[in-house]
């Protein structure tokens, strides 16, 4: 008679590990808008572009969410979350930008646009080395969500009230190369600052409101509805400033402006957080 026992000397076969699909879902559907603003901006269909880096926005929002959800968070998941970013809001934002107007500011066109690309890999990999010493509350630079919502919101808003080569918000359209040249450079550099943005992470979604907060939503809602380019371009355009207002309100008021507690394995940024 066989005996299906194993012995005692031998150690149990270790079970693969394997890869948690739905937050991974959300991860490279998020990639995909990024990818796919991209291609829409060789097309020349930068409204259809800008749409894409905003749908990204919306899916790397949830990735996070449903995993912690669901409990299937993972190094691997941090790790393709940031590299969906660095495409969707890092190289998306920066190549529709240079092809809808800064190439035809020639060198300085390119130079806007790889210093954002530049500065939305630094501030990733920042935020990858902080995650644990940062207070969960603020993030420490602009994040590249909303650096990505300034710059592909003022092309989606220039497309939406006219086109190329004639007057647009008053505006001619080498005033408009200028200030996407501003915003674009504005949206870098602020993601590497140490000003602080409320990061809406303490927010509990599981905890009880009051009835006017459901109805204060609902307003909300029809507000943006009224004419999503413009209002949702003004509420980012409120964002990329708050946090120069925080940042001055906590040193006018002798308070601390940094966002880090103690860290011995970020980058030597003395000076900075003073």
């Amino acid at each position: 008679m066989h005996d299906d026992t194993l012995p005692d000397d031998v150690p149990p076969r270790k079970r693969r590990k394997g890869i948690y699909i739905l937050p991974n879902l959300f991860t490279l559907a998020a990639l995909f808008g990024g990818f796919y603003s991209v291609v829409m901006a060789m097309n020349a269909r930068f409204d259809l572009a800008a749409l894409g880096v905003f749908a990204a926005m919306i899916l790397d929002s949830l990735d996070g969410r449903v995993a912690r959800m669901t409990n299937t968070q993972s190094a691997f998941g941090e790790q393709m979350d940031s590299l969906s970013d660095m495409v969707s809001f890092g190289a998306a934002p920066a190549l529709i930008a240079y092809e809808w107007s800064l190439k035809g500011l020639g060198r300085w066109g390119w130079i806007a646009a790889f210093v954002y690309c530049a500065c939305a890999a630094l501030r990733l990999a920042r935020f990858n080395v902080n995650t644990g010493v940062v207070d969960k509350r603020w993030f420490q630079g602009l994040p590249s969500p909303a650096a990505a919502a300034l710059v592909a919101g003022f092309i989606w808003l220039v497309n939406e009230w006219g086109k190329r080569g004639g007057e647009v918000l008053y505006l001619s359209w080498t005033q408009i190369t200028w200030v996407t040249f501003a915003f674009t450079l504005y949206a870098g550099l602020t993601m590497v600052t140490n000003a602080p943005f409320y990061s809406f992470k303490d927010i509990q979604m599981k905890k009880s409101v009051p009835f006017a907060v459901i109805v204060l939503i609902a307003l909300g809602i029809a507000v943006i509805n009224i004419h999503p380019p413009t209002v949702l371009f003004g509420l980012f355009v409120v964002y990329g400033l708050s946090g120069y207002v925080v940042y001055a309100w906590r040193k006018a008021k002798g308070q601390p402006v940094s966002v880090i507690s103690t860290s011995t394995e970020e980058p030597d940024e003395r000076g900075l957080h003073n």
